[in-house]
């Protein structure tokens, strides 16, 4: 299958792996590479040299485009950058919007740039700034999510800009790659899914876990660190949404402490980060602390295996997820069903609707299901 994105980034498929924190390592972000999609390397919790270690483990897995998530926010942004421009990396994803000057290096090395965004606005400034595609998340996707459905967001964006736009937020199937087609995205980005599945190297327990869950069960809270977090709702969600803000703000910067250690970052990398974070999402210096919970609760699930002592991000497509396939095996499947789909439209259309001599005033062509009760013209 044939689209923008495909043409763009030089996969077979118009699906996207997700860059998840803790999740989207070397071996799931290689798996997704050989089955034909575009997978996407996390590298917000590694350092420098993890970041090098793990774009060359990727490349010793595949000869296949496979891209790198960068915080645009970060402090050493340039630096990460630089790496994969060094590293021969075919995209760049970004969290957050970059600014024009990082579009503009990246794409003068040859990298093509793919921002994520959650509203029309900074999809629109991207795009002028020289982004090459976006990806569109809207209020179903895990994680830092917004408030707009991707059913409403995703139009929207792909009526104003003039570059790809690939959809997230609520894709699990085939049936979803055409909707998002039909929309006029130029193909799908899917996390929770790629989440659960075999090359995920998140614990057994944790995916029984969200394999379990309902659609009641993912929720959506500002208790771990002040901005809406779409997560499995747990006893522990529960707890920080009944914990005061000062107990919840102890807790942030114990955790920033050990996030510290993990990452080799300096307090005073981690200060001017949190400084960039206060001010590209106007947020108050309460809220900067607590985004401290999210990268340790998140490394307690998704790598310790630990549910009771971390959170579990997910999207609401959790609730409908059955099964652990390999990634070879859900990009088959993903694309069997979307051709499948496509192939049954017409004739679904067919059987639903037929065409009626329409009443005066009711315009030319109007279309009629063949039970219904016939117009005045017969």
């Amino acid at each position: 299958m044939e689209t923008e994105l495909t043409g763009l980034v030089g996969v077979r498929y118009p699906i996207v792996q997700t860059g998840m924190g803790w999740v989207a390592g070397p071996r799931l972000v290689s798996a997704t590479a050989n089955a034909g999609a575009l997978g996407i390397l996390a590298s917000a919790t590694m350092t420098l040299d993890q970041l090098r270690d793990a774009v060359r483990e990727v490349k010793s897995r595949t000869d296949r485009p496979f891209g790198v998530n960068l915080r645009a926010d970060a402090g050493d942004a340039g630096d990460r950058v630089r790496i994969i421009v060094d590293e021969g990396v075919r995209v760049a994803s970004f969290a957050l919007a970059p600014s024009r000057e990082l579009i503009a290096e990246l794409k003068e090395a040859g990298v093509i740039v793919v921002p994520s965004v959650g509203a029309r606005r900074h999809a629109e400034k991207v795009a002028a700034w020289g982004a090459d595609a976006v990806i569109v998340q809207g209020g179903e996707g895990g994680g830092h999510t917004g408030e707009v459905a991707t059913s409403v967001l995703l139009p929207q964006v792909v009526d104003s800009v003039d570059i790809p736009v690939v959809a997230a937020g609520g894709f699990h199937d085939g049936r979803g790659l055409v909707a998002a087609l039909a929309y006029g995205a130029a193909g799908i980005a899917m996390g929770t899914r790629f989440l659960l599945t075999s090359d995920s190297t998140v614990p057994d327990a944790v995916k029984a876990r969200y394999l379990a869950a309902t659609v009641k069960d993912v929720t959506l809270t500002t208790a771990v660190d002040g901005l809406p977090h779409r997560m499995l709702r747990s006893e522990l969600v529960e707890a920080l949404e009944r914990a005061g803000r000062m107990r919840s703000l102890a807790q942030a910067v114990r955790r920033a402490a050990g996030f510290r250690r993990i990452s080799g970052l300096s307090w005073s990398r981690m200060i001017r980060d949190g400084l960039a974070m206060k001010h590209g999402r106007d947020l108050s210096w309460s809220q900067v602390l607590l985004a401290a919970n999210t990268p340790m609760l998140l490394k307690s699930s998704m790598v310790d295996g630990r549910t009771d002592l971390g959170v579990m991000a997910s999207g609401q497509v959790a609730g409908v997820i059955e099964d652990l396939p390999s990634c070879a095996e859900l990009v088959e499947r993903v694309m069997a069903q979307a051709l499948a789909t496509l192939d049954a439209l017409p004739r679904a259309g067919d059987r639903a609707l037929t065409r009626w001599d329409a009443p005066a005033g009711a315009g030319d062509g109007a279309l009629m299901a063949p039970d219904a009760p016939a117009g005045p013209d017969g």
